[in-house]
């Protein structure tokens, strides 16, 4: 079997804190795949490859002037990562309340860019003055915008598992309470403290150290985690048509064919990702 992971931890190893240009490099890497991929969130694969082909690669972006934004402005989730590394970077911790102020804000003053439905009925109770731990979009709801904004959160605790998973649970409760969007913003969290750490890692302990984080949320998230080393063993679209089935939300029947915004899906296609492309 040939895994193409990122990183592995090195218990010998000695952790370093985070470089500034780590914390940049995160928001930005993350700011240009949102507003790359925006225009063909949800298609199916063969779309998005014409598009990477025929629009991406040729710089052909004047053929994208019919979507609704600026070709190359990042959306809601990025501009949530954001705000949480400008909270992070005033308060000189993470402070839930802090940042929960700054979502309803972002919406009050309608500076939002393209919004989940979850996270705007959050920060409409944020706005009318419901408590940060009260204020989430209880269960159904389980979109993915806690675990978009979640990588930070890495980066801040990457030395922390405890504070970490609270910190990237307490992130993603003031909008999104269904334990699912705990689970993967802790995944995602998770992930990037691991890929900050030094040396090479096997697929096996990157996928059994998030299992053991996400478990503490979410057990059949977890469960689902464990699949990740056989789905490397499957091309991207074989991977695709497993990935985007798993978890699927009874709310949206046959709305999304491919990986949807729901929270399992999307968290678990993006791990994937990241794996074949390190």
């Amino acid at each position: 079997m040939k895994y193409r992971i990122v990183v592995t931890t090195e218990k010998e190893t000695s952790l370093t804190l985070p470089q500034k240009e780590k914390f940049s490099g995160c928001l930005i890497g993350q700011c240009l795949g949102d507003a790359l991929g925006a225009p063909v969130e949800g298609h199916p694969m063969g779309v998005c490859e014409g598009y990477v082909d025929e629009i991406l690669r040729t710089r052909r972006l004047d053929l994208l002037d019919q979507i609704d934004m600026p070709v190359g402005q990042y959306t809601d989730d990025s501009q949530l990562a954001r705000e949480l590394l400008q909270s992070y970077a005033e308060q000189k911790r993470f402070n839930p309340s802090d940042y929960a102020s700054r979502i309803a804000a972002i919406f009050a003053e309608e500076r939002i860019v393209g919004r989940g439905q979850a996270t705007e009925q959050a920060a409409f109770r944020l706005i009318e003055g419901v408590p940060w731990e009260e204020s989430g979009t209880p269960s159904p709801s389980a979109g993915n915008g806690s675990a978009m904004r979640a990588g930070p959160i890495g980066l801040m605790f990457f030395d922390d598992p405890e504070l970490m998973m609270k910190a990237a649970h307490d992130q993603g409760r003031i909008t999104h309470q269904d334990a699912q969007c705990s689970g993967g913003s802790v995944a995602i969290a998770g992930a990037v403290a691991l890929a900050l750490q030094p040396g090479t890692i096997n697929t096996d302990d990157f996928v059994s150290q998030l299992v053991e984080w996400v478990s503490n949320y979410h057990q059949p998230f977890a469960d689902y985690l464990l699949k990740l080393p056989e789905w490397l063993e499957l091309s991207p679209p074989k991977a695709a048509r497993l990935i985007s089935k798993i978890g699927d939300n009874p709310d949206y029947p046959g709305q999304w064919r491919w990986i949807s915004p729901y929270v399992v899906s999307s968290v678990l296609w993006s791990l994937y990702s990241f794996s074949q492309n390190p």
